[in-house]
């Protein structure tokens, strides 16, 4: 049975949506005739977890299946070998098939946490090898011919690239064409992808167009970006894994721009919409942004360890980072070259500790420039201040984020 609920198609269609394609009414009519859709969503294999990003595709695809349509979970095994150029500014490092391979091990156990792999409507999973693997020559060149190099160059990352004298690869041209293969293959009636995908879902679309005369529909999920645009993700250091322990998710959860919080709420949690337009009121009247910030990371972590574990994590969160029920830690630091400003120091801590609690220097910078650092019990936001050092000073620096501490940071010439 196909679920025609008109509350429940409103929301489908609106909630984190960015964009519909061809439109928003072509598919509320689709969703309310009652016939059984098929669509999908691909993910690349470029590494070995998915992450918070690709729950936000998840969340929206679980929508459809509770519906009653059909739900494809497609792993590129055969497109992750080359890498998605999308808002790349240099060309990917190819993987093996064996990378490829190995990353995805874990995939549906992952997403077995929001998709449903069992019952009378299980989420199907597939390869897209199976059909890429087997084109040759000749069936590549006849898909070629469905794209023009002007559609391709007019992508922004390849126009920058161009600016700046980088390579494009005739392999990287090559990606939107596989991925619009992909839902030919499938013959699918609709695609959901976060919205940097639009081209390349678009591409599929124009295929589908002219190989099966056919509408593909695509929808277009909204991104988690701070205000300035800067997407969450491994680069900046901030990525929330699924693999992650419900622990550090609650604390990199903590960790985020408070600019982020009604935009996680909206496509990264099941909350009432209601209750996410309560907390944009409250944040815009003056609300503290970590009670509400709390509320998100118990959310968050709740959708994939549970109520339970969900509990504990703030507990423990709030008996570290609130009641500060943690010992000042000693540690002596010899440097060849003393840092001489608030980043280096954080980074030196950061190496001596061997702990890896920033996996990026922009890591630590985003720490910083959001009030999350204390020197000498004074808030820092600017990480090129310049702090000297002298050989046997002490330096209290206090951490918050999602790996608190506090430092008595002595200072030795190496």
């Amino acid at each position: 049975m196909i679920n025609t609920d008109q509350v429940k198609i409103e929301q489908l269609l609106s909630r984190g949506v960015e964009n519909v394609y061809p439109n928003r009414e072509f598919l509320a009519k689709l969703l309310s005739l009652g016939k059984r859709l098929t669509l999908y969503t691909g993910y690349d294999p470029t590494a070995p977890t998915l992450h918070i990003g690709h729950a936000i595709t998840m969340l929206k695809l679980r929508e459809f299946q509770d519906l009653g349509h059909k739900v494809i979970m497609l792993i590129g095994d055969f497109t992750g070998m080359i890498g998605d150029p999308t808002d790349k500014s240099a060309t990917r490092k190819q993987l093996t098939r064996q990378q490829v391979l190995n990353n995805c091990q874990e995939y549906k156990k992952q997403a077995s946490t929001i998709l449903n792999f069992k019952g009378k409507n299980p989420v199907e999973v597939k390869y897209n090898s199976k059909w890429l693997a087997k084109l040759n020559f000749a069936d590549v060149l006849e898909l070629t011919s469905h794209f023009t190099v002007q559609q391709m160059l007019v992508r922004d990352m390849f126009q920058e690239r161009m600016k700046q004298s980088r390579s494009i690869h005739v392999h990287e041209f090559l990606y939107p064409v596989m991925q619009a293969y992909d839902c030919v293959a499938m013959d699918v009636d609709g695609e959901v992808g976060g919205n940097d995908q639009t081209f390349n879902m678009l591409a599929g679309r124009d295929l589908m167009k002219q190989l099966k005369n056919k509408e593909k529909f695509v929808l277009t999920t909204k991104l988690l970006t701070d205000s300035s645009g800067l997407k969450m993700g491994k680069t900046e250091g901030n990525m929330i894994s699924l693999s992650d322990s419900a622990k550090d998710m609650y604390g990199k959860t903590m960790a985020l721009s408070d600019d982020l919080i009604v935009r996680s709420f909206e496509i990264a949690t099941r909350i009432p919409v209601e209750r996410v337009k309560e907390i944009e009121r409250l944040l815009k009247s003056g609300a503290n942004p970590r009670d509400l910030k709390a509320e998100l990371a118990y959310e968050i972590v709740k959708i994939y360890y549970g109520e339970t574990e969900a509990k504990v994590a703030r507990e423990e969160f709030d008996k570290i980072y609130t009641k500060k029920d943690y010992p000042m830690t000693p540690v002596v630091i010899k440097a060849r070259v003393k840092p001489d400003n608030l980043l280096g120091i954080l980074w030196e801590l950061n190496l001596s500790l061997e702990l890896g609690r920033f996996p990026s220097k922009t890591e630590a910078k985003r720490l910083i420039e959001q009030g999350s650092i204390k020197v000498n019990d004074q808030v820092v936001k600017d990480w090129a201040k310049k702090i000297d050092v002298e050989n046997g000073q002490k330096i209290d620096i206090k951490i918050g984020g999602k790996h608190p501490g506090e430092y008595s940071i002595t200072w030795l010439d190496k």
